[in-house]
């Protein structure tokens, strides 16, 4: 009986693997020159990113000083929907906030509650290829009509070991 059924697992196609859900941010990692439009010179985010269990994280350094940490983890039923958490370098985290994919499109949305007024925040990283993005951000108070803050461009510089 034994050997019947190791024969018939032998001959069983073999599990479908899993999609790894964090595939396309594994783009983030490594080293970005970003120059903000009008700025007199640009910084170098560099992504340190892993899977950490069941989460996705990015240990990000500007200029080679601590940005933060940011976690991302998938949002069930919804393909492409992270919630992202950031831990800034004194411990506080700033509150969950989301990450849609759609495409080339990366759509960061959070909202703060200060004061009885509700802001929200928006970043859309727009990738031309893995190694160009270019960014938005803005702000608003309805959800609905967006004020741009700042915008520019990254490109890559080099690739982190920490996502392979």
């Amino acid at each position: 009986m034994h050997l019947v059924l190791l024969a018939l697992l032998a001959f069983a196609p073999p599990a479908a693997k899993t999609a790894d859900p964090y595939a396309q941010l594994r783009l983030y990692d490594g080293s970005w020159q970003v120059t903000p439009k009008g700025a007199a010179k640009p910084d170098v985010l560099t992504n340190h990113c892993a899977l950490l269990g069941q989460f996705f994280a990015c240990a990000q350094n500007v200029n080679g000083s601590p940005g933060g940490l940011v976690v991302f983890l998938p949002v069930n039923g919804k393909p492409n929907h992270f919630y992202t958490q950031t831990i800034m370098p004194e411990g506080r985290a700033t509150g969950r906030d989301e990450l849609q994919i759609e495409g080339n499109q990366w759509t960061y949305s959070s909202r703060r509650d200060e004061n009885g007024k509700t802001t929200y925040y928006r970043t859309l990283n727009t990738f031309s290829d893995k190694n160009h993005i270019h960014f938005e951000q803005g702000q608003s108070t309805n959800n609905k009509d967006w004020t741009v803050q700042n915008s520019g461009d990254e490109v890559r510089m080099s690739t982190s070991r920490g996502a392979h």
